[in-house]
């Protein structure tokens, strides 16, 4: 484990009714106080780093009426002009008018929010939002991960 990554205590104040509120969030979630406030400062750090056009990651998801002239290819366009930071879309027919569309995207966050508002505020689309996730710095050390599949062997005969 580096310096980095060791665990440090330290205290913190807040009013009574609010720490109250807290904890029932805790329990209601099954975790710790020390995890859940982790969570909340890991999500706090990541939103700092999001509106400063950080390296990232999004999924944008749009309801659109099919039925809209020429909106599909507007959307198109509009994913077109990130090249290859959009790295999946899923296309779904909701029903006889409405489709779901979910974008996933990488690059820097405010590029990413520039044109998933120009997607949202396109005529013919009814409901969408973005998530938007800044990616850790990469790790100073090589090691790993288990995302990481091992090498394939090759069967002998």
């Amino acid at each position: 484990m580096n310096k980095r990554d060791e665990l440090v205590r330290f205290g913190v104040a807040m009013e009574n009714a609010l720490l109250e509120d807290f904890d029932a969030l805790v329990a209601a979630r099954g975790t710790t106080r020390s995890e859940a406030l982790r969570d909340l400062v890991r999500a706090e750090v990541t939103r700092a780093r999001v509106a400063e056009g950080a390296d990232a990651v999004a999924a944008l998801t749009l309801v659109y009426d099919h039925h809209v002239r020429d909106l599909t290819e507007r959307l198109t366009e509009l994913q077109h002009t990130l090249g290859e930071k959009v790295r999946a879309s899923m296309h779904v027919h909701l029903d006889h008018d409405d489709c779901l569309e979910v974008i996933v995207m990488h690059g820097r966050s405010d590029e990413l929010r520039d044109v998933a508002g120009k997607m949202l505020a396109t005529r013919g689309v009814k409901h969408g939002g973005i998530e938007v996730i800044a990616r850790d710095p990469p790790h100073p050390h090589p090691h790993p991960h288990p995302h990481e599949a091992p090498p394939r062997r090759r069967r002998k005969r």
